[in-house]
């Protein structure tokens, strides 16, 4: 180990920030570092978010359209053959919300819908906020029970 090859430990000393502003001699007087004139060089000066310099900004360039729903209500689908593979595997005959959450299938706040994908070969017991209307009538025709919540 020599005397020239000692180096702080990393992370330990931090650049001293620029000190603008503070007289000819440092090499950043005058204007700052800003420039000459425009509003970039003022005081107070903030860009607002999308500004393009005064070009017309991309948001204001491209056309809206489509529509958003606010009050559309997401449902987080389940198929019958998702079902049925649960029933096989842990012997399961009824099924609600928390019986989809233990299984990581839903979280705690999601909606559900049972869609109709899939075969049923047991008869099963399915709680859920909707249903449509094929796995409703499958759930049924094994003498199974639908059951909005």
């Amino acid at each position: 180990m020599d005397l020239h090859s000692l180096t702080p430990a990393p992370g330990s000393v931090k650049k001293a920030k620029k000190r603008l502003g503070r007289g000819q001699g440092s090499g950043k007087g005058g204007t700052s570092a800003r420039g000459h004139k425009g509003a970039q060089s003022r005081a107070g000066y903030s860009r607002k978010s999308g500004f393009e310099g005064g070009q017309m900004p991309i948001q204001r360039r491209v056309p809206k359209f489509g529509f958003k729903n606010r009050n559309r209500v997401e449902f987080n689908p389940i198929n019958l053959d998702t079902i049925q593979a649960l029933a096989d595997e842990f012997k399961i005959k009824s099924f609600d919300p928390e019986v989809f959450m233990q299984h990581g299938l839903v979280s705690k706040a999601d909606k559900i819908k049972i869609l109709g994908n899939g075969t049923l070969t047991s008869a099963i017991e399915v709680k859920a906020h909707g249903f449509s209307k094929t796995a409703k009538s499958a759930i049924e025709q094994k003498g199974g029970k639908a059951e909005n919540i």
